[in-house]
């Protein structure tokens, strides 16, 4: 059987590729104008019409909604954010404990929302299952288990090897921790559902309308200018095209494939009837998902970084990454070693320089902007999204200062990346270190992390 490969992500084979939007007839004005139309974007203009209905809100999506992160994700609406270890430091634990409490809280209010609006995005809330595999592992997942305990999670269960396969019998596996802090969900229904919520809303979207400047009071387009007191940039991965953006995010690659659907005897021997999303203690993590129709949707890194800040065409993948992944998931699932993958595809995700998520509105200009989220971004969009709203409602006289005004994320800044070659080299260096690490690690005994990934995280700032 051939696999697909790319045609932006499996998930969009069922339902098909949307035809776009009208794109922007010509120079407009507005209240609030948001470039990019994946969950960040429209969210915020979600929660912002409801808030104030009488706001005119545009949001500009260069291709379709959704054909950025937002519509190749993974499916993971969980409760990890970028950044909260390093806020902690910066701000102290209570203000890092209070933005965990509301990444918490969103999950929750994603599903509210989604069965609120009629949004069928096959949620299923199984939490969430982490596992280790070898003595590296363990050691950091303990560790990891104690750090989000120690960050409220009081409903987190650390698992023993037989726990946690009881749960999914994950080959190898030597311990596991799970929080209910999550859901499995399709990324594009749930996407395209929001859409459908926020132009009901009265909100204005053109599709096919790439912004390539934004500045004060102005987002330029090919088509037009829209010219609006507030211009918030929700552009994720893709926020280096637009002009003076090159080194503010980087766009990581993620790569993922999905199987045919399995037949009963083989989901008798992995189990997984919970429905957790999975993940792994590896410095070049896996994730994945059983989908609604009974397939195995599993991600991780591929070309983790393509020189000059390039993004993929329609999601295409190497067959080196395709083959790559189909091993992680064989050797987690050996029962699968005759399954057809049935897609493959790619996406980007943002990641600033310091690995943390933010939120900021510029009083002085009116341009704000959210994201770096590090691939945690199915819910962290949800919970930017309000905090932009209340930013805005704020500085226009509409709003006073929330809790979520006041999360340790709200006005960070960071460095830029480097320039290039260096930009390149190091993230492809360090990559090559964190594979190097996960394959000693696999054949060695020891408990202590391997010290190559050590010191790379050292040179990211990854942790």
């Amino acid at each position: 059987m051939t696999t697909v490969n790319g045609g932006i992500s499996f998930w969009y084979a069922g339902i098909g590729v949307p035809v776009p939007r009208e794109p922007l007839p010509g120079d407009a004005d507005a209240d609030v104008v948001i470039v990019g139309g994946g969950y960040t974007g429209l969210w915020t203009a979600y929660y912002l019409k409801q808030a104030v209905p009488f706001l005119r809100i545009t949001v500009l999506e260069a291709r379709f909604c959704g054909y950025g992160a937002s519509g190749r994700n993974g499916g993971w609406l969980y409760n990890g954010i970028a950044g909260r270890d390093r806020y902690a430091g910066m701000h102290g634990y209570e203000a890092a404990l209070a933005l965990q409490r509301a990444m918490n809280d969103t999950v929750d209010e994603v599903i509210r929302v989604a069965a609120q609006e009629g949004v069928d995005a096959d949620i299923h809330r199984g939490g969430v299952l982490e596992v280790a595999y070898n003595p590296a592992q363990l050691a950091r997942l303990r560790a990891y288990h104690e750090a989000e305990t120690a960050f409220g999670e009081k409903d987190r269960v650390l698992l023993s090897a037989a726990e946690s396969a009881r749960r999914v019998r994950v080959a190898g596996t030597v311990g596991g921790t799970w929080t209910p802090h999550g859901a499995r969900v399709q990324p594009v229904k749930l996407l395209q559902g929001l859409a459908a919520a926020v132009e009901r809303l009265g909100v204005t979207i053109h599709e096919g309308t790439a912004v390539t400047e934004i500045r004060p009071k102005h987002a330029v387009t090919p088509y037009g200018t829209v010219r609006a007191p507030y211009v918030l940039r929700c552009t994720e991965g893709f926020t280096a095209s637009l002009k003076g953006q090159r080194r503010t995010w980087l766009p990581m690659n993620s790569s993922m494939i999905v199987t045919e659907p399995l037949p009963p005897e083989i989901w008798a021997t992995i189990g997984w009837e919970g429905g957790e999303t999975l993940g792994d203690m590896a410095h070049a993590y896996m994730y994945a998902q059983r989908t609604a129709d009974g397939r195995i949707a599993l991600g991780g890194r591929g070309v983790p970084y393509r020189f000059g800040s390039r993004t993929d065409n329609d999601g295409r993948t190497r067959a080196a990454t395709v083959e790559a992944l189909r091993e992680i998931l064989v050797r987690f699932f050996p029962a699968t070693a005759g399954v057809a993958v049935d897609h493959a595809w790619s996406g980007v995700l943002g990641v600033p320089r310091d690995w943390c998520a933010s939120v900021h509105l510029d009083r002085t200009t009116g341009l704000g902007w959210a994201g770096g989220y590090v691939g945690s971004g199915v819910a962290t969009a949800n919970l930017a999204a309000r905090t932009l709203r209340d930013l805005v409602r704020l500085d226009s006289g509409q709003g006073q200062r929330t809790e979520l005004t006041a999360l340790p994320w709200v006005g960070h800044r960071v460095r830029r990346w480097e320039p290039e070659p260096f930009r390149w080299a190091g993230v492809r260096g360090l990559y090559a270190a964190y594979r190097t690490a996960d394959r000693r690690e696999l054949a060695g005994r020891s408990a202590a992390t391997d010290p190559v990934a050590r010191y790379a995280d050292r040179i990211s700032a990854r942790h």
